[in-house]
């Protein structure tokens, strides 16, 4: 069974095997290291850049247009915050051309705390993406996601965020939900694409036969059943929203949980289905809580739906502050966690209309 960040190097295998991704680039992704998290070992297309970001991303936006369909990694989405005028033309290209240019460009980068990555390495990066017009985003949340999602944006024609949970990306698949052509056994898969401490130099990995998997961007997913309160999610906080649901489903709380996968564009029927029945609604993410993708959300969600709803709509997120503390306890301060998720579940549930 893969872990996420495997899921995602065979997707990239896949899309520059088969789907015609000409060169997957960034800070450390080509040979030796392939990617700080290792998900660029061994691949045929990956090459190393200098430490700019402006330099990837425009490198990126040109191989595109010139032709090429390029990969493009930010190490961390922290270092991403000085290309958004580099990002906001990616984005408006096709709509200021009239549709005569496609910039065919997948962005990854690593997003989110939970690695006590500290003031330079745990920001959120979504609220941010959702605001620069003209980009598909994509989070996944297990391995299998990670791998339809991401041979998705490869094959899409115009740019997409690819943000990948760091707290999530050793997560293994759970049972039955491997890539599709990937061994079961984990160690026999990591013997066969993980690369070997030491000497690498006359290495190569042996990859199983992939069989392809599109996940649509847009979708989402229901990743649990309920019928008391909704919770709104992605990525890093779906496992911990799910533990908290069969907790308190122990207190008689029975806690439907929506992984939207996509927030732009993001499935609006899925939420509305969901509050009609639950009729509460949370929204949790790890961003900071002004401006949060979540508020937008909201707003939408009391002008659309407001006669659905039994309590005022309820925002779970990251703390107004300037940066993630190194220390443990001041990381968990700063993101939700299951036990601040499970308290504002318990809070909706028991709001009387």
């Amino acid at each position: 069974m893969s872990t996420m960040i495997q899921a995602i190097r065979m997707a990239l295998h896949v899309g520059e095997s088969r789907l015609g991704v000409t060169d997957i680039f960034g800070e450390d992704v080509g040979p030796p290291l392939g990617g700080v998290f290792t998900g660029t070992q061994g691949l045929e297309t990956a090459w190393n850049t200098p430490l700019d970001e402006r330099g990837i991303v425009g490198t990126a936006i040109g191989l595109a247009m010139a032709g090429r369909k390029p990969v493009a990694e930010i190490q961390f989405c922290d270092y991403a915050f000085n290309t958004i005028d580099l990002l906001k033309l990616a984005g408006n290209t096709y709509w200021s051309t009239g549709g005569d240019w496609n910039v065919p460009m997948v962005l990854m980068t690593p997003v989110g705390a939970g690695i006590r990555g500290s003031l330079y390495h745990s920001h959120s990066f979504d609220a941010t993406a959702t605001r620069i017009p003209g980009w598909k985003i994509v989070m996944p949340s297990t391995p299998l996601d990670a791998y339809g999602l991401l041979l998705s944006a490869i094959a899409d024609p115009n740019p997409v965020f690819f943000l990948m949970p760091k707290a999530l990306l050793r997560m293994k698949s759970a049972p039955g939900e491997q890539c599709p052509g990937e061994p079961d056994d984990d160690k026999a898969l990591s013997q066969m694409i993980d690369a070997p401490l030491g000497d690498r130099t006359n290495w190569k990995p042996t990859w199983p036969e992939l069989q392809e998997l599109y996940i649509p961007i847009g979708e989402a997913k229901i990743a649990r059943e309920g019928s008391h309160v909704t919770v709104l999610t992605y990525g890093r906080n779906v496992p911990m929203c799910l533990q908290a649901a069969e907790e308190l489903a122990e207190e008689g709380i029975d806690t439907e949980i929506v992984d939207l996968r996509s927030l732009h564009p993001y499935d609006w029927p899925a939420i509305t289905a969901s509050i009609k029945k639950t009729n509460k609604v949370l929204c949790v993410n790890e961003d900071t809580e002004i401006t949060n993708f979540g508020e937008h959300l909201i707003r939408r969600i009391i002008e659309e739906l407001f006669y659905e709803l039994h309590a005022p709509p309820k925002l779970l997120a990251g703390a107004h502050i300037p940066g993630i503390g190194l220390a443990d306890n001041l990381e968990r301060a700063s993101v939700p966690q299951k036990e601040t998720i499970k308290a504002a579940i318990q809070e909706l549930a028991h709001h009387e209309p």
